[in-house]
């Protein structure tokens, strides 16, 4: 006897919505400005020569690019530093930033996440995936699912077929 049963696929009948924080990922290089390079003897940051290499640097480099501002030095630097590197960099990087490339890929997430349309998710429930291949910051998931919160039916992590409850509305 030849019984021929068809596979239902219960995931995709389910109505759940996957979302993938990855394809939020910021675009364009994103760099790091180092001041510890403008450094005297790796400690203190000499006014005039700053002011020389500020005027002579071909701030264009970074045209088009999300540039994190930061010294890896422990040094200190007076905070009028940055804030002429920035109006430096400002007519020419697509972002600036004080920090380290983890906190400007941060508030480059953060910035994406805040432009959703939420209102595609209302009283749905939605599975944010978990696994992939890019690296995505705690914090966007963090953002995303309080966003999320406010709309939707109920949040899940993980992948439609295996999940962890994370939110359900009463």
């Amino acid at each position: 006897m030849d019984i021929q049963t068809d596979i239902v696929n219960k995931v995709a009948q389910s109505g759940i919505i996957t979302v993938d924080l990855a394809k939020f990922k910021p675009t364009g290089e994103l760099v790091e400005y180092d001041i510890k390079d403008n450094l005297f003897h790796g400690l203190i940051l000499k006014e005039k020569d700053f002011r020389d290499f500020i005027k002579t640097h071909d701030w264009a480099a970074y045209t088009g690019k999300h540039v994190a501002i930061t010294c890896s030095s422990d040094a200190i630097v007076q905070t009028w530093a940055y804030m002429l590197l920035a109006t430096k960099l400002e007519p020419f990087a697509t972002t600036v930033v004080f920090g380290d490339l983890d906190e400007l890929e941060r508030i480059l997430y953060a910035k994406s996440i805040a432009e959703i349309d939420m209102t595609a998710y209302t009283d749905q429930r939605v599975v944010v995936k978990g696994c992939g291949d890019i690296k995505i910051p705690e914090s966007a998931f963090v953002q995303f699912s309080t966003s999320l919160a406010k709309v939707a039916k109920s949040i899940m992590y993980g992948e439609p077929c295996s999940t962890v409850p994370v939110f359900k509305r009463k």
